[in-house]
């Protein structure tokens, strides 16, 4: 008997993310089904590399023809609002890395090692934002044995989070060349706190989504949160300043423990000799890496957190990644 392979669409495989998804679905077993790699009109026909193999682009038209059984969508909020039900019509899961769904009561907002048995028959599932990802990860143990009350956090996001058009700018603007800036500022020897849109209250549509999306995950709507989001000339990966007061008293030590027995999190935190978690550190890994771990003297019940994570990994492909292989093993098929 042959085995009939799945076949997974990839919509946005020219981007940073796109092109990660296909590196992390080779890395995880997916090499020998049948990858379907979607972009803009203009790269259709054109290869992207797979597990030793070209594959060709095809238009998203051709893959909503192709009966796909799983998709994951990088492709931005516009075409997955417009797209995404299409696929999801034709009988495929879909995954979806944008804004567009998230909000949405019934489709599942998913970090796998924490919720992933809210999907149940989903046709559409969705990727919360990279700097919500790692936070909440490393947030879950704590928030189930103390129960969180408020969190501030302050974000350092790297360039990457905003595709490949920034790190074109960075790379530019260190060999001062001539540049078409995608920020309102030059970020080479430069951060700024705006990452989104502003709204009328004075807060973006980025730190928005960490109060959302944190909510949501947690099931817990009286989670008080405030962000501030910062734009730094980082490569790759995400850091994040966190300060979470409980309802209930924890121990220093318990808190150490819970963390490392999460799956997903790294705890790196040794002062004495200078270790705790850095972007430099943290690229090409899937891990989440906590450090500074520390009570806040300041108010009861409160603890620091310095959480940093590859943003296109597991703040991305990754976990979208690992949302499909817990929809196949679910389903009993083999990979």
């Amino acid at each position: 008997m042959i085995e009939e392979k799945l076949r997974i669409g990839v919509i946005g495989a020219t981007g940073l993310v796109g092109g990660m998804i296909l590196k992390v679905l080779e890395e995880r077993g997916f090499s020998n089904q049948v990858i379907i790699p979607v972009a803009t009109q203009k790269n259709v026909g054109k290869e992207v590399s797979f597990a030793s193999r070209r594959l060709k682009i095809v238009s998203i038209e051709e893959a909503i023809n192709a009966e796909c059984d799983y998709v994951i969508f990088s492709a931005g909020g516009k075409t997955s609002k417009l797209y995404v039900p299409m696929f999801a019509e034709r009988g495929a899961v879909v995954i979806d890395n944008s804004s567009a769904f998230r909000k949405e009561d019934d489709i599942p907002l998913v970090v796998p090692e924490i919720n992933a048995k809210i999907i149940n028959d989903s046709r559409i599932v969705a990727n919360p934002n990279c700097s919500t990802i790692q936070m909440v990860l490393a947030l879950a143990p704590l928030h189930f044995k103390y129960k969180i009350k408020r969190v501030v956090v302050s974000t350092y996001q790297s360039i990457t989070g905003t595709g490949i058009k920034a790190v074109n700018q960075l790379s530019q603007e260190e060999k001062g060349e001539e540049v078409e800036r995608v920020y309102p500022y030059q970020i080479h020897h430069n951060l700024f706190p705006h990452g989104g849109d502003f709204m009328e209250d004075g807060y973006t549509t980025e730190e928005l989504k960490l109060v959302d999306e944190t909510r949501k995950i947690f099931s817990d709507n009286d989670i008080q949160i405030t962000a501030t989001v910062v734009r730094v000339p980082v490569l790759g990966g995400h850091s994040e300043s966190v300060n979470v007061e409980f309802e209930n008293e924890f121990d220093i030590k318990d808190v150490f423990s819970c963390l490392k027995d999460m799956d997903g999190i790294e705890v790196i935190d040794n002062p004495n000799e200078n270790l705790y978690p850095m972007p430099l550190f943290c690229q090409g890994k899937d891990e989440v890496f906590v450090g500074r771990i520390r009570r806040d003297f300041s108010q009861a019940k409160t603890l620091n957190l310095w959480i940093v994570s590859d943003n296109l990994r597991k703040g991305a492909a990754t976990n979208a990644v690992q949302i499909l292989q817990y929809l196949c093993k679910q389903r009993n098929e083999k990979v």
